[in-house]
């Protein structure tokens, strides 16, 4: 990983890869034939087969060679591999094709009416982050409920690495593997939409060099963003904190995300207020 932008036709080709090795033949009903699998998941020609264009050009694209597949390649190539929403745009991203309604320039950062939104949500933490998963804005509570997030430098005011480096936050989350992995599938779709962001690029470049959990989860190759579910923090003060979350994305700024925690429990929100209390 270096800062340089991405090599997409490189990507492109390990991401077709992936897909395809992960595919079970005999869930898919393909025929049983008598030539031995050495590798896991489908064949390239039978890929080609199910997206009915040439095995050659399917070896092609796995191999890099600069083509730009059609629209309408992409599409039989995501259904010939099952491929889940967010990997599908994903895959039109990494072939400079967006999707109708879809953005790809940079946020340029918060909207006045966005920042005042995110105090307007008091007493519920709230933060809003651009495709960097750069903090924005926040309210007090979400201030509170983050370990020492004051005390951060405002450049290093970023989601992920609070999540990866800041001492504070190493044990915050009960199933950091989870949002570790919520959270680079997010950075890898956001890295595929914006390839000449050289912050971005920098900053995954940082990441997989500094933590190894980072490393191999990128490698992985996951894709997509996880809009709602559920916490579990472990506040240094407070204790354990269960909190539902939603992201929400403004229509007028669609690339930035709004972060909104709601406590999960009545034990919860007594802990919650009595944390933002002091």
């Amino acid at each position: 990983m270096t800062t340089r932008t991405m090599d997409t036709a490189q990507e492109l080709a390990a991401f077709l890869r992936s897909r395809r090795e992960r595919l079970d033949p005999d869930r898919l009903g393909l025929p049983v034939t008598r030539r031995p699998r050495r590798t896991p998941g489908l064949r390239r020609e039978e890929v080609a087969e199910l997206a009915g264009v040439s095995t050659d050009y399917v070896v092609r694209l796995e191999q890099g060679r600069g083509l730009r597949p059609s629209v309408e390649v992409l599409a039989a190539l995501a259904r010939a591999l099952r491929l889940e929403p967010g990997e599908r745009d994903y895959l039109f991203d990494l072939a400079g094709h967006r999707r109708p309604g879809t953005t790809g320039g940079p946020a340029a950062g918060a909207a006045p009416s966005l920042a005042r939104l995110v105090g307007d949500l008091s007493p519920l933490p709230a933060m809003l982050l651009d495709h960097r998963y750069d903090i924005l804005a926040w309210n007090p509570e979400m201030a509170r409920l983050l370990p020492d997030f004051e005390a951060v430098p405002p450049a290093r005011r970023n989601a992920m690495w609070l999540c990866l480096l800041h001492p504070a936050m190493r044990g915050f989350y009960a199933d950091r593997e989870q949002v570790l992995r919520d959270g680079i599938a997010h950075l890898r779709a956001a890295w595929a939409a914006h390839p000449e962001d050289r912050e971005l690029s920098g900053l995954i470049a940082e990441f997989a060099t500094q933590d190894e959990d980072f490393a191999r989860l990128w490698s992985e190759r996951e894709v997509g963003v996880n809009g709602r579910g559920r916490k579990v923090l472990r506040h240094p003060v407070a204790g354990a904190i269960t909190v539902d979350f939603d992201i929400l994305l403004p229509l007028q700024d669609p690339e930035l995300r709004l972060l909104v925690y709601r406590p999960a429990d009545d034990g919860s929100r007594a802990a919650l207020d009595r944390l933002c209390a002091r």
